[in-house]
């Protein structure tokens, strides 16, 4: 009897095991339909549309950070830089190996290697998440939510303080 109750309950745990990791990995992510590309323009501050092309993105409900999309534009890294709000620094997040237009280590390489710009696509699309789009000289890009300052001090327990929006509650 103590053989079938360890056998058991060895394999309901690494049936949790499979069943959690499917979860994490394709369970709850979907394919976003349609959809577009903003990037914030330095005139107004606004998001605006660019052209863009052979967008694929995924997003999923459980978390405002696991937004990825993957798409490519007919217009140039000097255009964007002058028109839109660049950014210093951006680290995309890992997508699921699954979708493979996304390889956030490939993406970080150009970044550093000045081949990809990365600019703000959007503030606050969710409270305290960004949209960062990332832009190749040869016209690929990516685009993935960071958490940005307000964004940190919420989720971390530091006093949020007046120069964040309001949260918004459900």
């Amino acid at each position: 009897m103590g053989k079938f109750l360890a056998v058991l309950l060895v394999g309901s745990a690494f049936g949790a095991g499979i069943f959690m990791y499917y979860l994490q990995v394709y369970g709850f992510y979907d394919e976003v339909v349609g959809g577009d590309v903003q990037l914030v323009s330095v005139v107004d501050d606004l998001p605006e549309t660019i052209s863009f092309d052979n967008l694929q993105a995924i997003d999923a409900d459980s978390s405002p950070l696991r937004y990825r999309a993957c798409f490519t534009t007919d217009l140039s890294l000097s255009l964007l830089s002058e028109t839109y709000v660049g950014l210093e620094t951006a680290t995309p997040r890992n997508a699921p190996e699954w979708f493979d237009c996304f390889d956030a280590a490939t993406i970080a390489a150009e970044l550093e290697a000045g081949t990809a710009i990365p600019f703000l696509g959007g503030k606050n699309v969710e409270f305290g998440v960004d949209r960062i789009v990332a832009i190749t000289e040869d016209g690929r890009g990516y685009v993935w939510h960071d958490l940005n300052d307000c964004g940190d001090k919420a989720y971390d327990g530091t006093i949020v303080g007046e120069e964040c929006p309001r949260r918004e509650t459900e």
